[in-house]
């Protein structure tokens, strides 16, 4: 298992407890391999040793290159529960119960690269929205031949109002300044255990308000799956990154407020964390 954490400057990887400092890692490059663990394992050995960072305290770049950023959606059947609670009133909750049912995923564009936040970094909620929440999702990296070969966490942050106005106004309930956060690392890996706990909390003026936990387990698609149909009829020549849905959401009795800060958890990966800000 390798860790890459992005900073302004320099990057740092942690390889088994062994950290090394390289001046600026070529993650398109990382991407466009064939082998992206065999072309880590080359560009670690030529890195400087260093001291081990303390990723809790530091503000890193997202773990990112020239990839966009992707998402699905209702892939868990408490995703499917919400969609269709926020919807309901404008008519739109049978398309979210025929999208958790039918054979092709809801997938997409979430961020670019540039639109994307990193660890510590601010997350927005709209100014013109009156629900917000953070979805708190494994995030797949896929290279430019449709492999996943590694995994961060992501939190795809969405304004519910606007998204239960009508889901045609997803675009606009989904992408905008600081919808998007990954990191802390991007880590390269075998396959994670359907076991792998995915938490989140979120905390206002020092006091816990929501958490909640769920496992890749219940993911009614596979992760493979969800690749494929990304890269089916599309090409994406420094690969991607693909959100997988969430399995976590809060009632409708909770929304996002400036300066809550939210932490995503998720087994191996390790926590992001991002404070809120209105945009």
């Amino acid at each position: 298992m390798t860790r890459i954490y992005r900073s302004e400057g320099f990057d740092t990887i942690e390889k088994d407890g062994d950290w090394r400092r390289i001046a600026s890692l070529d993650f398109d490059q990382l991407f466009r391999s064939d082998d992206p663990e065999a072309w880590l394992s080359d560009a670690t050995r030529a890195a400087e040793p260093t001291a081990p960072l303390d990723v809790a305290a530091t503000a890193l770049l997202p773990p990112i290159g020239n990839q966009e950023v992707w998402a699905s959606g209702v892939t868990y059947f408490r995703s499917r529960e919400a969609r269709m609670e926020e919807a309901e009133s404008a008519g739109g909750d049978v398309f979210y119960d025929k999208v958790y049912d039918a054979e092709r995923p809801e997938l997409f564009m979430k961020a670019t690269a540039a639109r994307a936040r990193g660890h510590r970094a601010a997350v927005g909620i709209r100014s013109d929205s009156s629900w917000d929440v953070p979805e708190p999702e494994l995030t797949l990296a896929i290279n430019a031949a449709g492999k996943i070969f590694g995994y961060t966490i992501g939190n795809d942050m969405s304004s519910r109002s606007i998204e239960g106005e009508n889901p045609l106004y997803l675009p606009q309930a989904k992408v905008y300044t600081g919808s998007c956060a990954i990191g802390p690392a991007l880590v390269v890996t075998p396959p994670l255990a359907k076991t792998t706990d995915i938490t989140v909390e979120i905390e206002r003026a020092g006091e816990q308000v929501f958490s909640g936990t769920t496992d890749l387990g219940q993911i009614k698609r596979s992760l493979e799956e969800l690749a494929d149909y990304l890269f089916r009829c599309n090409e994406f020549a420094n690969g991607a990154l693909l959100m997988t849905g969430t399995g976590v959401v809060p009632g409708s009795d909770f929304t996002l407020a400036a300066d809550d800060v939210v932490r995503v958890s998720i087994d191996q990966l390790g926590t992001l964390e991002n404070h809120v800000e209105v945009v």
